[in-house]
């Protein structure tokens, strides 16, 4: 399979600075790294990392790591009690700390970021880890699709909210996107699928949404030293997969008859190793905007043989490495404006 490198040129506040190659650096991790593991020897004493969702699945895998290795921990959370419980033994010992936000919610995104701006504090890592996968028709706020609301829109008013923290922390921002960034683009004349529902075209505009951000924030924020990253995390069942029918995770090969998960699937401390890997490693210092798999910055995706016209593939079609439509800067920027239009934030008003 014949790869392509692609890099461009972003324009940023008066200068022009070519993005970080599109290609992978031989990181030394892999597929099986686990999260403990591309952390080893990384001390994060003094560190705040904010972690939205990661009380569950990935997202917990991904605290307890950063926690372990002395960082202070914000977990932000829809469902407050169970992320208390969840996270218990380390919000006893002062390690993680527990608040309340629905993403998809906006008021509760604007009540969070103040309470947290009113602390004084610096953010050094944020991953926007917290998301919904092939849910039913959904409607939230004022009547936005509820993939894209949740996984999109409501990360990018947090990180708008958050920008005076996180440019104080020179933070890393890390969006877990997915490899169904290669169902769908942006779906700009129906964003939110008024004219006909597809809950896995949903989650592919979401994805693609998810990594799309990290280009356009890294253009906008490197000035300021933070830097932005997107990555797919791997196969994994989490209880993200909550919406998928036993029938459709047999056809699609994730589980045999008897419920066996594929040899292929990883477990979820590999699961959050990329996300660990991309908010932490030093490998990547200087480096932004770029989608990242298997803890490595990832190749650009092979669709020479896509039979859809607008480069998007087919579920059963889905392959290693990110689509172009997911990587182009006039996208990332228009989708920039776009949200800052339906959100009413945008901390870069008068130069995005």
């Amino acid at each position: 399979m014949t790869k392509r490198t692609t890099s461009h040129t972003t324009r940023t506040t008066g200068t022009t600075a070519t993005a970080t190659p599109q290609r992978g650096i031989g990181s030394g991790f892999g597929p099986r790294s686990t999260a403990q593991e591309v952390l080893r020897g990384i001390d994060l004493t003094g560190k705040l990392a904010l972690v939205t969702g990661g009380y569950s699945g990935l997202g917990l895998e991904t605290t307890r790591a950063l926690a372990a290795a002395a960082a202070r921990v914000v977990v932000p959370a829809r469902r407050r009690a169970a992320a208390e419980e969840a996270l218990a033994d380390l919000t006893g010992s002062g390690a993680v700390e527990v608040d309340t936000l629905d993403l998809a919610d906006p008021d509760s995104v604007r009540a969070f970021a103040d309470r947290f701006l009113a602390s004084g504090r610096g953010i050094d890592i944020m991953i926007d880890n917290a998301g919904v996968m092939a849910c039913p028709e959904t409607r939230v706020g004022p009547g936005w699709e509820a993939q894209f609301a949740t996984n999109h829109l409501g990360h990018f008013a947090l990180v708008n909210r958050l920008w005076p923290a996180l440019a104080a922390g020179g933070a890393r921002v890390v969006a877990v996107s997915s490899r169904g960034h290669q169902l769908s683009g942006i779906r700009w004349d129906d964003v939110h699928f008024a004219r006909g529902y597809d809950k896995w075209l949903a989650y592919g505009q979401a994805k693609t949404a998810n990594v799309l951000f990290a280009v356009h924030l890294d253009a906008l924020g490197r000035d300021a030293g933070v830097r932005a990253f997107a990555l797919h995390p791997g196969e994994i069942l989490t209880p993200l997969t909550r919406h998928v029918s036993r029938e459709e995770m047999l056809d699609a090969g994730w589980v045999d008859e008897q419920g066996n998960v594929s040899g292929s699937f990883k477990t979820p401390e590999q699961g959050a190793a990329t996300q660990v890997w991309a908010a932490t490693s030093p490998r990547l210092a200087g480096l932004g905007g770029v989608y990242c798999e298997d803890c490595d910055i990832a190749e650009p995706a092979d669709t020479a043989g896509d039979d859809l016209a607008d480069g998007t593939v087919a579920r059963d079609e889905l392959t290693t490495g990110v689509s172009a439509h997911a990587t182009a800067p006039e996208q990332a920027a228009r989708l920039w404006r776009l949200s800052a239009e339906l959100t009413g934030v945008d901390a870069f008003a008068e130069r995005a």
